[in-house]
């Protein structure tokens, strides 16, 4: 290293002067009549030492300095003196170098912090962190709109989503991973919790991190009955198609056959005509349950929601089965925009308008309808369709969203079926509950 030569060089000289200025000291103080060259000899030695006390010195100077500098995080400072001599130039370039070695790994790091905050907070399960003390705070953006509901950073504090959820909080282990039911703002909703622990600060912090997997749930229950659905049809199809076209093709030989009026095969025609159209029935059937089997095509757009809700009270008041029918229609804010598809959106809705106005109509002397369409947090949508009518039992509230279930003697069972998939498919809920006035309330969550 240049420094430590020419340091070298220039610490040599400086000892040598010094002890030059030291030994002519001495034998000038042994010369008799030499005091001029007493003080001389002895002013070299104080300047000879001086120097050499200087040169050393300032090489521990800039060390200290430098070590301060990384002591106190101050990556800015210089120690490069262009012109210095006896390699202190060469020593502050080295430093130099260092700092910015230093500057240029804090920035790394910086950056690679900036990276996995921004991964962590557009994570898209929910984090929290419960400290050594029991402390819980949320950690992303999904955490903090997930758990919006309470104030507070103690484990009871979460009790708004769920017994059962608070104390899991607390009991979970680290590695460990439980499904629950948990209490949000679009309703219950089953999620996937897990567990790890991190070293933070000299103590053991634990991760919790919560994944939705209601929709991914409703998803597959959806696809696998769309699957049976799927295969049912096109096996009934395959076996009614020939029983359709044999039952024809005998009607039309025995009507060719029964010249005599023969009573028997008139019988016999009547019975074949009524099981050609009862073939025909079923294949109609089929074919109209096929349509669950093919999934909604969104087009996801912005539209005002109290045009939409105009609509939708025009159609239903057109028709003149529901002339008795009051319908209640509410919009807040007045200039709330809805994002779904209006087109898939509005056959949801009229479908539950008409379902509703059907069960109030047997029930009360004043049948009585209302729609609500409500801004919720995070820009979501909330629309409710409620009645007066009986209501539907808890029992049957999770079987009238299954295919073919209808508790209407003319119902096909697939209006609320078809709901749920354009819900699904809008990554939204649709849910029941008793609405104030005792009937059905169907809330939709978008």
């Amino acid at each position: 290293m240049g420094f430590d030569r020419r340091f070298s060089i220039g610490l040599a000289l400086r000892l040598i002067m010094a002890m030059a200025c030291l030994a002519a000291l001495a034998w000038a103080l042994m010369t008799p009549d030499l005091g001029a060259v007493r003080i001389l000899c002895a002013i070299g030695a104080a300047v000879s030492a001086m120097a050499l006390w200087h040169h050393v010195r300032r090489a521990n100077f800039e060390l200290a300095r430098f070590v301060e500098a990384i002591e106190f995080g101050d990556l800015q400072a210089r120690f490069a003196r262009p012109g210095s001599d006896s390699g202190f130039d060469q020593l502050g370039a080295a430093l130099d170098r260092g700092i910015r070695k230093l500057r240029d790994d804090r920035v790394r790091l910086q950056e690679a912090s900036r990276f996995y905050e921004a991964l962590a907070d557009d994570a898209p399960a929910a984090l929290l962190t419960i400290a050594p003390d029991g402390r819980i705070e949320p950690v992303n953006k999904a955490a903090r709109k997930l758990f919006n509901r309470h104030a507070g950073v103690r484990p009871d504090d979460y009790a708004p989503y769920g017994g059962h959820f608070a104390a899991t909080l607390t009991a979970l282990e680290p590695g460990r991973s439980q499904t629950m039911l948990i209490e949000t703002d679009i309703g219950p909703q089953r999620v996937l919790i897990r567990c790890a622990s991190l070293t933070r600060l000299g103590g053991a912090t634990r991760v919790i991190a919560v994944q939705v997997i209601q929709q991914a749930l409703n998803a597959v229950e959806v696809a696998a009955q769309s699957d049976l659905i799927r295969v049912l049809t096109h096996e009934i199809m395959n076996s009614m198609t020939p029983v359709t076209s044999l039952a024809r093709t005998a009607s039309d030989l025995m009507a060719q056959a029964d010249d005599g009026g023969d009573p028997l095969i008139a019988d016999a025609r009547a019975a074949v005509d009524s099981l050609a159209r009862r073939a025909d029935g079923v294949m109609h059937f089929v074919e109209t349950y096929r349509t669950i089997t093919r999934p909604p095509l969104v087009d996801r757009r912005l539209f005002a929601a109290r045009p939409f809700a105009d609509e939708l009270a025009k159609l239903f008041a057109a028709d003149a089965d529901r002339a008795s029918v009051h319908l209640d229609v509410r919009v807040s804010p007045a200039d709330h925009r809805i994002d779904a598809d209006p087109d898939l959106l509005a056959q949801v809705v009229i479908n539950l308008l008409r379902n509703a106005a059907d069960a109030a109509e047997c029930h009360r002397d004043r049948p009585e309808v209302s729609l609500s369409i409500a801004a919720i947090s995070a820009g979501r949508t909330r629309i409710e369709v409620a009645d007066n009518g009986p209501g539907v039992p808890e029992a049957l509230r999770h079987d009238i969203f299954l295919p073919f279930f209808t508790t209407k003697k003319t119902g096909s069972g697939i209006g609320l079926s078809l709901g749920r998939q354009v819900l699904l498919a809008h990554d939204g809920t649709i849910e029941i509950d008793s609405a104030p006035s005792g009937g059905a309330l169907f809330r939709l969550t978008l």
